[in-house]
């Protein structure tokens, strides 16, 4: 059978890079009782300090629906405190708790070495050219104008499946 799309398919390849990728870390993280959407936001705050709700989704890529579930359930354990804003109550600030800060302390070396074993196997050339690859995809699609990103428009006839299902 002749695909109908024939340009390759990058959001799948870089899935399976990634849940690879992950399978080298899962069962770290699985040890010490941390998901990966809440070693995202331990990073992050590692490498930031204190950051707003909004911020940490975009820098950790979880939707702003889950954020607040996941922030709820890392701050009843422990893991980061929120704070309400001096100047504006209406804004958040989440940063390490002790048990957090520890948390990095004892993953860390463990994560530190992981990545070690991974730039041994793949060599480091061709690990740093991977990370500045990927960094710049990134920068370039940030540039893209917004209109490059919205679908084209449809023919008068034309009717979008998600419509004839809803007309159904």
């Amino acid at each position: 059978m002749q695909p109908r799309i024939t340009s390759r398919n990058l959001p799948l390849l870089l899935l399976k890079a990634r849940d690879r990728l992950m399978s080298n870390f899962r069962p770290t993280l699985n040890s010490f009782g941390v998901t990966e959407q809440q070693w995202r936001i331990l990073r992050v705050l590692d490498e930031y300090g204190q950051l707003e709700p909004r911020e940490i989704c975009e820098m950790c890529q979880i939707l702003s629906p889950s954020m607040a579930g996941v922030l709820a359930r890392m701050e009843e354990v422990g893991l980061i405190k929120r704070n309400r804003v001096q100047e504006d109550q209406r804004r958040v600030m989440v940063r390490l708790a002790a048990k957090g800060d520890k948390l990095i302390t004892e993953i860390a070396p463990l994560i530190d070495a992981r990545y070690r074993e991974l730039e041994e196997a793949f060599g480091k050339k061709a690990f740093d050219e991977l990370f500045r690859v990927l960094e710049s995809f990134i920068e370039a699609d940030a540039q893209l104008p917004t209109t490059a990103k919205q679908p084209p428009a449809l023919k008068e006839d034309a009717t979008p499946a998600s419509a004839k299902r809803r007309k159904a």
